[in-house]
């Protein structure tokens, strides 16, 4: 069977820096991936290269079967491939169900993009009581909220998140990872890089432990969470 998204030997570089040296790994259909690793090792450049907007300087991208090196950001969208980034980069001035709209710039469907409005709101129903509120006023988990809501009406086949609980209390922390977990069973295949090691692994299907710019480790989310190394870097335990 053909993954759905296939990286192979990829290399990205800030100038002299290469912060990616030769990452490799593959998503199926239907999985949660995930990246973990400290600040630095290279996830949050590995996403912005698979989304187009940084270019790769060696390297293998290639999205449900279409290669992906040279593709423009928003065709890389179109392909079904978004990107919920660190930060949330929402619209503040907008309001929620504007910056929901936003995400579907793409497509033409006026019934499914309100089905798919309301499918977010079902998900996160303080953003469907807040609908006419600026986004720029909502709390950090709230934002994160819209973030991953505005990625999900691209109808995407593949959804990455970029550090979704980062900032958060723990309670919208646990919120979000409901979500993704749900996300999961319905059947959304997920590429999700995430400091919170413990969640990430919780939910993964395959995991693979990033650090400075290499795939150290790879392995099944549960096998990683009980490999000792593991375990003692990212999990707190001795």
């Amino acid at each position: 069977m053909t993954a759905l998204l296939e990286v192979e030997d990829l290399r990205v570089a800030y100038g002299k820096i290469e912060a990616v040296k030769g990452i490799s790994f593959t998503v199926e259909a239907g999985q949660v991936v995930t990246l973990i690793g400290t600040n630095g090792a290279g996830k949050t450049t590995t996403l912005r290269t698979l989304s187009g907007l940084l270019k790769p300087v060696s390297g293998r991208i290639v999205f449900d079967g279409q290669p992906l090196n040279g593709i423009p950001a928003h065709k890389i969208v179109a392909l079904g491939l978004a990107h919920s980034p660190e930060g949330r980069h929402i619209f503040p001035r907008l309001s929620i169900a504007e910056n929901l709209q936003l995400g579907a710039f793409l497509r033409k469907d006026a019934d499914g993009i309100e089905k798919d409005v309301q499918r977010v709101y079902e998900l996160f129903p303080i953003l469907g009581e807040r609908r006419k509120q600026a986004s720029g006023t909502l709390s950090g988990g709230e934002q994160q909220m819209l973030a991953m809501g505005r990625a999900l009406m691209s109808r995407p086949k593949l959804l990455m998140l970029d550090e979704p609980s980062m900032g958060l209390s723990p309670i919208m922390m646990q919120k979000i990872m409901q979500t993704i977990a749900e996300l999961k069973a319905e059947g959304t295949t997920i590429l999700l890089v995430e400091q919170n090691a413990q969640a990430a692994l919780s939910l993964a299907d395959q995991g693979h432990v990033m650090e400075t710019g290499r795939v150290a480790l790879s392995g099944t989310g549960e096998a990683l969470m009980h490999d000792e190394s593991v375990r003692k870097a990212y999990l707190g335990e001795d």
